[in-house]
């Protein structure tokens, strides 16, 4: 599955940020996941976290561990071009 996955570079995560398109995406450890349809992510804002990044290195300081991620679709693989 993993190589069936379409490749987006930073800056193409950056524009599913929930303001200038529809889409909200995040990343972590490599992988793009859609949070579109989450509460939590409204406009692209969770507590302290922006929407459209890659939140790896984040996710320290998030009250809960990377478990959080199975709630949600891989969409992609982030690539850094």
């Amino acid at each position: 599955m993993e190589n069936e996955l379409p490749e987006y570079t930073i800056r193409q995560l950056s524009l599913r940020n929930g303001q200038d398109k529809p889409e909200i995406w995040i990343a972590y450890k490599g992988f793009i996941y859609d949070v579109s349809n989450s509460r939590l992510w409204r406009n692209g804002k969770h507590y302290e976290h922006w929407a459209g990044q890659d939140l790896t290195d984040e996710l320290k300081d998030a009250p809960h561990s990377n478990w959080v991620f199975d709630k949600f679709k891989i969409i992609g693989k982030l690539i850094y071009k």
